[in-house]
């Protein structure tokens, strides 16, 4: 290739500024070619002079039509937009009858105007233009606030008393930072909006921490059924020894209080799950927001659909110290009946040592003392409930200094929660269960008098004298200090003819728990059952990873 045939090229080449949607622009030589042109913009071109300069937009005339991103706005005299440009444009220069190259001149002033990116946005029908920050600002602004949170994190910067509050202590950190860009960054938002998204960040990663002990929870329990389910003892109402069970369905019914828990902090979690910022102070902002980007890059479902009920809700924080009050009431008569069990009358368990204390002055003694802790701590939770319920039940709309208190109010339950939970978990983990205690019990309990009854029902004995026959075995049986089990047959045939060698076995503690085989009964068939349903929802739920 020759000297003329380079020159002829250069000549077809011209240096143009290239304008993408959403980038900063930037200088790219191209063929003065219809092609080259064309394909550069995306389709059949368009021109159009916006400029006194010596300069012209090429565009893709079809841009809008064919759903392009919008890209920049034209802008009048008066500086009101009038028309916006589709997809891609380049900026070229212009001689009297074609396209050429821009100056050095030309290209800085157009990239300096280009620079920042513009959004869009369509406020009742009327469109809005938002210049972003170039991304130098923007990394600015990124960098000055990580390096204030580690600074503070690391104990090198401390918050200061001489601002009105942590935003503004935040803001005006950033400006002595890094300068002017540092006081773009409360821009469309209120110190309202941006507490009310603070909090529900923070409710929501908590949810999921506390969920995530509930399912440590479960599993514990479901293993201590899977381990006893013929692990005879006593149920009980009213305190009073009642019927046979096993420990695999007394702790079943644990097992679907904490299930219901798991479920309310799942339904709190969907339901609160709405961004506020953009709320502004009550009104919104007049700045072109995109609200549903911002509450998809933060994890929202989407925008608060109402401003001032976004900077005003606490609802979820309701819910939430509502079902941390039901969970702690659950921890709490599970705590009741293992300080009950502990004791020297019951025996039905051994509290380890990293669980329990021994007294100060009676060495035999040995304090239940988390489950005494847990219990003791469940007022306080309900507390919080009660006193965040009557903050807010006179606040008229919108934001009102008085939903401070839910902040202290909510930060204390939650931890209370998670310490309880978590200490409560190693305790029946670690629980050492005494069988032969349980089913010594329940049989000296006279838990299988109802079926004695039963067995004379099915001999033909009215159901009212069947009652009042085992009575009478009951009282002999305290008299002589034994259980129905322990009974000659002598004995028995003594106060009714219709007794037989088969009243032991249908007396046994494992015959009265077998029959029952009803789904939710105690009986070792169903009971497996049940447990292998809860061991497919373990596996199955959506619990938090």
């Amino acid at each position: 290739m020759d000297e003329k045939e380079v020159s002829e090229m250069q000549e077809e080449m011209m240096t143009v500024l290239v304008v993408e949607p959403m980038k900063a622009p930037y200088v790219k030589n191209i063929p003065n070619e219809l092609e080259d042109l064309q394909q550069a913009v995306g389709g059949d071109i368009e021109m159009t002079y916006p400029f006194d300069d010596k300069v012209g937009i090429l565009l893709n005339g079809n841009g809008k039509f064919e759903g392009l991103p919008l890209n920049r706005a034209l802008y009048d005299d008066h500086g009101q937009v009038y028309d916006v440009i589709a997809g891609t444009f380049l900026v070229v220069g212009l001689t009297e009858d074609d396209f050429t190259s821009l100056t050095p001149e030309q290209i800085e002033k157009f990239k300096e105007k280009y620079q920042s990116p513009e959004i869009f946005t369509l406020f009742n029908g009327e469109l809005h233009v938002m210049k972003m920050p170039p991304e130098e600002e923007k990394e600015q602004i990124t960098d000055g606030l990580n390096g204030i949170l580690k600074d503070v994190e690391s104990g090198k910067l401390e918050i200061s008393d001489k601002y009105e509050d942590i935003h503004s202590f935040v803001e005006a950190t950033l400006i002595d930072r890094i300068g002017d860009p540092g006081k773009k960054l409360h821009t469309g938002r209120s110190r309202n909006d941006q507490v009310a998204l603070d909090m529900k960040l923070f409710t929501r990663d908590e949810i999921q921490e506390i969920d995530a002990q509930v399912k440590e929870l479960l599993e514990v329990i479901l293993h201590v059924m899977e381990e006893n389910v013929e692990t005879y003892m006593p149920g009980f109402t009213h305190l009073q020894k009642a019927q046979p069970i096993t420990l695999a369905h007394h702790m079943g019914a644990y097992f679907e209080m904490f299930r219901r828990d798991h479920e309310r902090l799942k339904d709190i979690s969907k339901r609160m799950n709405t961004c506020p910022l953009g709320s502004g102070a009550l009104a919104g902002t007049t700045y072109p927001l995109d609200r549903e980007y911002t509450a998809e890059l933060l994890g929202f479902d989407g925008p608060t659909l109402n401003s001032m009920d976004g900077v005003s809700d606490r609802d979820y924080l309701l819910e939430l110290l509502s079902a941390l009050s039901i969970m702690m009431m659950h921890l709490s008569r599970f705590c009741e009946e293992v300080i009950i069990w502990n004791s020297n009358e019951y025996q039905f368990v051994e509290i380890d040592d990293a669980y329990s204390t021994g007294s100060s002055i009676m060495p035999q003694k040995k304090n239940p003392d988390i489950a005494e802790l847990v219990r003791g701590k469940t007022g306080r939770v309900y507390g919080a409930l009660n006193a965040l319920l009557t903050t807010m039940k006179g606040i008229p709309l919108a934001y009102n200094k008085d939903m401070q208190e839910d902040k202290e109010l909510s930060f204390d339950a939650i931890d209370t929660v998670k310490g309880c939970v978590s200490l409560f978990k190693g305790m029946i983990d670690t629980m050492k269960f005494n069988p032969a205690r349980m089913e010594d019990s329940a049989k000296k309990g006279f838990t299988n008098a109802t079926d004695a009854a039963d067995y004379l029902v099915k001999k033909g004995v009215p159901f009212r004298d069947a009652h009042g026959i085992v009575g009478q075995l009951v009282l002999l049986c305290i008299d002589k200090g034994i259980a129905l089990d322990d009974l000659s047959l002598d004995e028995y045939k003594k106060i009714s003819p219709v007794f037989e060698n088969d009243i032991y076995d249908a007396i046994s503690l494992k015959t009265c728990v077998e029959k029952r085989l009803t789904l939710g009964a105690p009986g070792a068939d169903v009971m497996n059952k049940v447990i292998a349903i809860y061991d497919d929802y373990m596996k199955s739920s959506n619990f938090p990873a």
